[in-house]
């Protein structure tokens, strides 16, 4: 398994409340800005995305390259980071 970065452990060690969708591990200003246009601008938005599709892996890393044009690893990043958020929190 490969180890997550600081902004992961950030993220997941605490409750999202407002925080926006660049809290996110994977994501950065340039993803980020693009998730904004389509009007995914908190990452409880994302997170809500994350979700709808099932808590399922692969389908929300193919939403979000779709949408956001983010690669294999930002994507995978993002997802495993709301998978570890929501196996602490829900």
């Amino acid at each position: 398994m490969s180890t997550t970065s600081q902004k992961h452990r950030d993220f997941v060690a605490e409750p999202m409340g407002d925080k926006p969708v660049t809290a996110l591990s994977g994501i950065g200003d340039v993803l980020g800005e693009k998730l904004e246009d389509q009007g995914f601008d908190k990452a409880y938005v994302v997170l809500g995305q994350f979700l709808l599709l099932k808590k399922d892996g692969e389908m929300f890393t193919d939403w979000l390259k779709d949408v956001s044009g983010a690669n294999v690893r930002q994507a995978g990043s993002c997802s495993q980071c709301l998978k570890e958020w929501c196996d602490a929190f829900l």
